[in-house]
């Protein structure tokens, strides 16, 4: 591995954190160590939890959000959203420093930075700071022009068709 990349996946469509995951995945089977710190989503029991448990230590999951803010019946002080992030920040600061990992991915981190619950500047020291050889990952939509910037890949996703307009609620297994 000569460089490590910062790799960008947003956009309004489906797919960002699923290609982060895939990435995991793929870094797995070479054996490469990664580390998913997740913003904004909670502690559920989603699917990729409960499959990463399955390729630990290779793989860990992390997930320091209190759910989604401002929409779908949020109800927590934004504070709590805050602190919240600021505690992934934290943990996302340590793994990428650590040595310890081949790939870091910082899920819905750009959803952070857009509502306020983490600085951009702070995430840019991150990217700046991180060791030559690591890949960052970092997922969410709305990417700041700053983070596009900084990164070598940026992949936007954009909904063309989505079963949610037709009525379909999100299915396990496919959306959790």
């Amino acid at each position: 591995m000569s460089k490590g990349l910062v790799i960008i996946f947003t956009g309004e469509g489906k797919g960002k954190s699923s290609a982060a995951l895939g990435v995991a995945l793929r870094a797995s089977g070479h054996k490469m160590y990664v580390s998913i710190v997740q913003f904004i989503k909670g502690p559920s029991a989603v699917g990729e939890s409960r499959a990463v448990e399955r390729l630990a230590p290779e793989i860990e999951f992390i997930s320091l959000g209190k759910g989604f803010v401002r929409c779908c019946g949020d109800a927590k002080p934004f504070e709590e959203h805050k602190k919240a992030a600021a505690e992934a920040l934290a943990a996302a600061s340590r793994r990428i420093r650590s040595g310890s990992w081949d790939v870091v991915v910082l899920d819905e981190i750009n959803n952070a930075v857009d509502l306020g619950l983490v600085g951009l500047g702070d995430v840019l020291d991150l990217i700046r700071n991180k060791p030559p050889k690591l890949h960052l990952i970092l997922t969410g939509r709305n990417a700041h022009p700053e983070l596009i910037a900084a990164a070598d890949m940026v992949t936007e996703m954009r909904d063309i068709k989505h079963p949610f307009a037709a009525g379909i609620a999100a299915q396990r297994g496919i959306d959790y």
